[in-house]
């Protein structure tokens, strides 16, 4: 079957997947369940949690596809990142104007509308806690406006390998990528008649990547940098909130009994 091509997905990423990708799989000692959930073909969202930098390379190198993700255009003014980003599959939004948010949801949806796989994180930032936050509700906005289904991913081990703020990964720590089954958009209510069907929907997707990459779920929104800085509190930085955290990650559900739970 024809590969369907990402507006917006870089050629080096086509690279990335077939060389790099498994080159990644060992340097990171990485386990991939439910890979079969992802389409070969046509529309699809897929939605991770997000802990650490290396969670827009390493889910990216795995996939049987090329993927688009919008980015903040700043990461355009960094000459570190300037060139790999948009070379990855990067669509760069200006967040700096009140319609950044529009801006975003028309370039996902042009993207899903021409067949291609849009990658986001409903988080809308990455935990700085290890916590799985609350999920924004654009995530459900674009499976409605598209019609495209939406494959929950749970990354369980990725902070573990690259924390906020660590300069330099781990290597050879151990991490699971768990692709879950598809939601679909008609399946929590119609937001025509229904206006918690947005929410509805991206709860129940919080709740699989919950399942899937064993993170205790807070009921708010993720807290910034600056908001855990100002708890005078630096050590929350660094605390590890997840269910079993408490035990090596070797003696952690593992995304095969979290998928057949």
């Amino acid at each position: 079957m024809q590969e369907t091509k990402s507006v917006g997905s870089g050629r080096l990423q086509t690279v990335v997947r077939k060389s790099i990708g498994p080159v990644f799989r060992r340097m990171f000692d990485l386990t991939i369940l439910g890979l079969e959930n992802v389409p070969t073909d046509g529309p699809a969202i897929i939605a991770a949690n997000h802990t650490s930098v290396l969670d827009s390379f390493i889910v990216p190198s795995v996939l049987p596809r090329n993927i688009s993700y919008v980015g903040k255009a700043e990461y355009l003014d960094d000459w570190k990142t300037k060139h790999i980003f948009p070379a990855l599959g990067m669509i760069p939004i200006d967040r700096s104007g009140g319609d950044a948010a529009a801006a975003a949801l028309d370039t996902a949806a042009a993207l899903l509308d021409s067949g291609g796989l849009f990658g986001i994180y409903p988080e809308g930032t990455r935990s700085r806690t290890g916590h799985l936050y609350k999920g924004r509700t654009g995530v459900a906005r674009l499976s409605h406006r598209t019609g495209a289904p939406i494959i929950p991913v749970g990354l369980m081990g990725m902070r573990d390998i690259q924390p906020p703020d660590a300069p330099f990964p781990k290597f050879f720590n151990a991490a699971t990528i768990s692709f879950g089954q598809p939601l679909f958009p008609d399946e929590h209510g119609d937001p025509g008649t229904d206006p918690m069907a947005f929410r509805a929907m991206t709860d129940a997707l919080m709740f699989r990547i919950r399942h899937l990459s064993g993170q205790q779920y807070i009921n708010r929104y993720a807290p910034s940098k600056a908001e855990l800085e100002s708890q005078n509190d630096p050590s929350v930085l660094n605390e590890r909130y997840d269910i079993m955290a408490d035990k090596p990650l070797d003696e952690r559900r593992t995304g095969t009994d979290l998928l057949n739970a």
